[in-house]
């Protein structure tokens, strides 16, 4: 944990040492946009990261190590007030890592492209296009930034904005990154959805009620035959802020359907509640849970795994992305501070159980990693303790590091050799 000790000396250091107003840098983007008409405006971001592990796959001596590079440029165009165009292009890159495929490489692809009629200050407006879609805190639908080939959408989005009340209309089909050539989405891969918060009716919080609608083709059912997904997910999202410095947020889902002759029953909670401190580093502390059902018969035609369909998954059950919100139990503690204006440090502690113990264990991405077939193998996974530290160097320049650590569990311990594995990063980001 030595890593660990040094990023939160260093973010210390330099909260200490900076000045409490950032200082601004060149931008090339503000330097062109200065000389263009304001109906037309560039602007992009530049990020490397450098990561590896050890204990890939919990084995002895696997490990890896390299650097991913992206960069995006976009351009909006905005002829009238009632009319937007956006383009955006993107180039990532996998450096020393073999094979460099999605979603780590993606070499020079158009990540969005899409028309606006109205804008964010307008009651409607509508968005058609390649685009992103984030909803509430992306557990089942965001734009998953911190992966090199970020997600996108071809989707139709409409959206209605008074007082109170926002809803969200939209009907999309992932993209699907494919190196060499241009990303493309599944024909009939398709999820449709509204999705709506409503900000008046309690004092100090937002409910998020919403309803989704999933179908895919040739998808292989528990009998081996391939069939088409018909999945109906409904939910409801709760967040607000308490007196004495409290927050709290809940989420449940319930998802029904049928894929082929197979039944669809699965379901999904999150539940937090934290503080924060009027004190040096303005602390904040928080305990969390989230369950997501697993299959408890791989082969009675009911499937109870939860479909966490596209979230931006990263951080949320561990910065090893290592868990998934499937088929999982998760106690999560931690603690966030800042010790600067622009510096945040977290420290977090997981505690994983399968929610049954004849399903599998899945990754942040909804792969299954490792299965015990007869279920022997108990339900603790096991633990992570993470540190991440976060600073703004100067205004568009952002840096940060991190260490996730697992401490395998009896599960892993018999369904692999069970050595620990570790995650750090350094990471850079410029926005132009």
């Amino acid at each position: 944990m030595r890593l660990a000790s040094l990023l939160l000396f260093s973010a210390t250091v330099y909260a200490q040492t900076t000045q409490s107003t950032a200082i601004r840098t060149f931008s090339p983007s503000e330097e062109v946009n200065r000389v263009l008409p304001s109906w037309i405006q560039f602007g992009g971001e530049y990020r490397a990261r450098f990561e590896g592990y050890t204990g890939g796959s919990f084995k002895p001596e696997t490990t890896d190590s390299y650097m991913l590079s992206r960069l995006k440029l976009n351009v909006t165009i905005k002829p009238t007030w009632w009319l937007t165009f956006f383009g955006e292009g993107y180039d990532a890159r996998a450096i020393a890592k073999s094979p460099a495929l999605p979603p780590f490489q993606s070499t020079w692809d158009i990540r969005q492209a899409y028309a606006e009629l109205g804008g964010e200050k307008q009651m409607f407006r509508v968005r058609v296009g390649r685009q992103e879609l984030n909803f509430g805190e992306q557990r089942l639908i965001g734009s998953l930034p911190w992966t090199n080939a970020a997600r996108t959408f071809d989707a139709v989005r409409g959206t209605l904005h008074t007082q109170g009340f926002r809803a969200d209309i939209f009907t999309a089909s992932v993209v699907n990154p494919i190196d060499g050539t241009w990303d493309h989405h599944l024909q009939g891969n398709n999820l449709h959805g509204i999705y709506t918060s409503f900000d008046k009716l309690i004092p100090r919080a937002t409910i998020e009620p919403y309803v989704l609608w999933r179908v895919q083709p040739q998808v292989r059912n528990e009998a081996g035959v391939v069939a088409n997904l018909d999945e109906k997910i409904t939910g409801v999202r709760w967040i607000g802020k308490l007196p004495l410095g409290f927050d709290y947020g809940a989420e449940a889902v319930d998802e029904a359907g049928y894929l082929g002759s197979d039944r669809i029953r699965a379901w999904a909670t999150h539940f937090v509640i934290g503080e924060t401190f009027k004190a040096p580093l303005m602390p904040r502390v928080f305990a969390e849970f989230n369950f997501a059902s697993g299959d408890k018969n791989p082969k009675d035609g009911f499937r109870g795994t939860f479909d966490q369909l596209y979230p931006t998954g990263h951080d949320k059950y561990g910065l090893s992305d290592q868990m998934g919100w499937r088929n999982m139990k998760d106690v999560r503690a931690g603690v966030e501070t800042k010790p600067g204006k622009n510096v945040t440090t977290s420290v977090v502690y997981n505690d994983w159980f399968l929610a049954s113990r004849f399903d599998a264990m899945y990754n942040a991405t909804g792969a299954a990693l490792f299965r015990s077939a007869n279920g022997t193998a108990g339900t603790h996974v096991g633990r992570e303790m993470d540190v991440i530290a976060t600073w703004t160097i100067i205004q568009p320049l952002q840096a940060g590091a991190g260490l996730g650590h697992i401490f395998p569990g009896e599960f892993l311990k018999k369904t692999t050799p069970g050595n620990a594995y570790n995650f750090p990063y350094v990471m850079f980001t410029y926005k132009f």
